[in-house]
């Protein structure tokens, strides 16, 4: 049976979490997936994150991509980096995925009411590889089900483990998946909500609360893993390029081997209203409010504790798996944890 790790009496951090304890606690965001699960080969999917409701080619969001280690594949990284903002959803799937996902965003961008004489968008997709689990040669997500993840995105509760862009991926020899966690944090008298989306695929020496744990060696060393990180602080570009990197101190601190072969990616977003990039500020001389430097560390020390707790949550959270290339079920995270820790 499925348990969250809280359930089981892990704790991680100290900040207090949203009401959900997910990526959607921050107001405005939205969440959907499509999960293909069929016969002996097919085990993949997409998951969809939006920043807020409007129409983001209109109303941009300021972002910014902290990379650890670029083995893998995030179409649009470059304008994030160039202009420090997002126009569209940001679309999870597999490697062989990431055309598909293009094309499905800019449909689904396209379609937007406002959009009618559009003739250039910057999708946003990123991967990992769930070729164990799925044949990942076979064409699946297609077009048309990467748009019915963006299409069902919701705010409030959404499944996570194995399912969407995680219904195929592994983690440190076991099931991996979508995992997600919020935090609270006060900063200068104001409440601030932190939420982090992960679709873990990656390796190492699997850690929980800096336990050891003998979780089956599957020479899991390489892989990758996507972080997603919102946020309803107002911040800047140079600040969420900040607090993005700080998603791989949580990463970390699950035992990653951060090895030559895995592609390790946070990117993070502010949905703060005053921080939002609109046609108008854009074509004006704009004073955007941000949080000084001498304030966001307690938004940092957030980001590596919700990261850590949602990479958990996505393998506590997966049912054990037989896949295309898998010669046997993959244990289970609660199988992990029934051994010894070293």
């Amino acid at each position: 049976m499925r348990k969250h790790p809280r359930s089981l009496g892990i704790d991680i951090g100290h900040y207090p979490t949203g009401p959900l304890n997910q990526i959607t606690d921050v107001a405005g965001v939205k969440v959907g997936h499509v999960t293909l699960i069929e016969g002996d080969r097919t085990r993949t999917g997409a998951t969809a994150i939006v920043p807020h409701a409007g129409n983001m080619l209109q109303d941009k969001v300021p972002a910014a991509l902290s990379v650890l280690n670029g083995f893998g594949k995030f179409a649009g990284a470059t304008q994030i980096a160039e202009l420090g903002e997002i126009e569209t959803p940001i679309l999870l799937s597999n490697t062989f995925a990431v055309g598909r996902g293009i094309q499905a965003v800019v449909d689904w961008t396209l379609a937007q009411p406002g959009n009618a004489s559009v003739t250039s968008i910057n999708a946003v997709v990123g991967e990992t590889n769930d070729s164990r689990l799925n044949d990942i040669r076979a064409g699946r997500p297609t077009v048309g089900e990467m748009l019915d993840a963006l299409n069902c995105a919701s705010a409030g509760a959404f499944e996570q483990g194995a399912v969407g862009a995680g219904t195929g991926t592994v983690a440190f020899g076991l099931k991996g998946g979508i995992g997600s966690a919020s935090r609270i944090v006060e900063v200068d008298g104001t409440d601030y909500t932190l939420g982090v989306l992960v679709q873990s695929n990656y390796g190492g020496q699997l850690r929980v609360n800096g336990a050891l744990h003998n979780a089956p060696d599957h020479k899991d060393k390489d892989g990758s893993i996507v972080m997603i990180l919102a946020t309803d602080a107002p911040l800047d570009p140079r600040n969420l390029e900040r607090l993005a990197t700080r998603a791989h101190g949580g990463l970390a601190r699950t035992g990653a081997a951060l090895s030559n072969g895995s592609g390790d990616y946070a990117l993070a977003f502010s949905t703060h209203q005053d921080v939002r990039r609109t046609q108008e500020r854009r074509a004006a001389l704009t004073s955007y409010p941000t949080l000084g430097n001498d304030l966001v560390s307690p938004l940092f020390e957030a980001a590596v504790e919700a990261t850590e707790e949602a990479i958990i949550t996505s393998m506590a959270l997966a049912e054990p798996m037989h896949g295309y290339d898998a010669g046997t079920n993959l244990a289970s995270f609660k199988d992990a944890l029934d051994l010894s820790p070293k």
